[in-house]
């Protein structure tokens, strides 16, 4: 595939910055989203845009995914006029969302028994490092299947990590943000506790970060609880989804980890309260303002 056909599904901040990447690198995909805003924008530079998954997949070598949840994947992979009635023999459907690896599994089986393959690659960094081409990528699947897209993969990340078979990558991913966002749910609780008990919120930050628990969470709940700037960019909406698919992992595995469903619990609660669209930080608040 030295300069393969690429239908793009989902151009949100991330999704869009990537389409951005690949049109700076010569490569003008088909593409769709339901914000047409999105798609005019990507086409005014170059792109064409397709009216149906099946006819994008059709038309494809490789179909790329950055979507929202496992539901929505499964939707337009099964759905009418789906990427599954319409993909060829030889193509490669690459998810770069956070899904649950069974249903990737599952999806990859599918498109298997019509000769086309599939790598899960989720994704790390932000939107700004996508449309540099200098994402963090965790690819898994066949290997011939990873090889095969490699230098495609190669133009959207500075780091292609591969992890071996289909569904490694998402559940890599669902690990990462299962340890990143009960870090950031028990330092923002640290603060609210400190803020409470009548413990300078700076100082503690200064006590803390000399030791061993100083990390970049660290100073994006730091940022947060004591100076109020919320930068992570990440929402507890999106934290919230995360931890749900990490329980529903590890229940398909035949256990469970209560760390997780406690955080998972606290994410939910701050989601009920009203909260989800903000930075995970943000949960700080939640915390602080938290009864018996």
């Amino acid at each position: 595939m030295a300069k393969p056909v690429i239908g793009f599904i989902g151009l949100g901040l991330m999704g869009g910055s990537m389409v951005e990447c690949l049109q700076k690198n010569g490569i003008e995909p088909i593409v769709m989203d339901l914000n047409k805003e999105a798609v005019a924008a990507v086409v005014a530079r170059g792109a064409t845009e397709a009216a149906t998954p099946a006819e994008l997949a059709a038309a494809s070598d490789v179909v790329m995914l950055c979507l929202t949840t496992s539901a929505v994947v499964e939707k337009l992979v099964y759905g009418d006029n789906g990427i599954l009635s319409g993909i060829r023999e030889g193509s490669v459907l690459i998810d770069f969302g956070t899904s649950i690896p069974a249903s990737t599994r599952k999806i990859g089986a599918d498109l298997a028994s019509k000769g086309a393959g599939m790598v899960d690659a989720p994704l790390g960094r932000t939107p700004a490092h996508a449309r540099d081409g200098l994402l963090n990528i965790m690819a898994a699947g066949d290997q011939d299947t990873f090889d095969k897209v490699k230098p495609v993969l190669d133009i959207l990340g500075e780091n292609v990590f591969y992890l071996g078979a289909l569904g490694a990558g998402h559940t890599t991913k669902l690990i990462n943000n299962f340890l990143g966002m009960t870090t950031v749910c028990g330092m923002s609780q640290a603060f609210a506790v400190a803020e409470r008990a009548g413990i300078d919120r700076q100082l503690l930050f200064d006590i803390m970060s000399t030791g061993p628990s100083n990390s970049p969470f660290m100073h994006f709940c730091k940022n947060y609880a004591v100076d109020g700037v919320s930068d992570l960019g990440f929402s507890i909406a999106n934290a919230n989804k995360d931890l749900g698919y990490f329980v529903q992992m590890m229940e398909d595995m035949g256990t469970r980890a209560q760390i997780a469903e406690g955080t998972s619990a606290n994410l939910q609660a701050a989601m009920d309260a009203g909260m989800g669209e903000g930075n995970v930080p943000e949960i700080y608040d939640y915390f602080l303002k938290l009864g018996r």
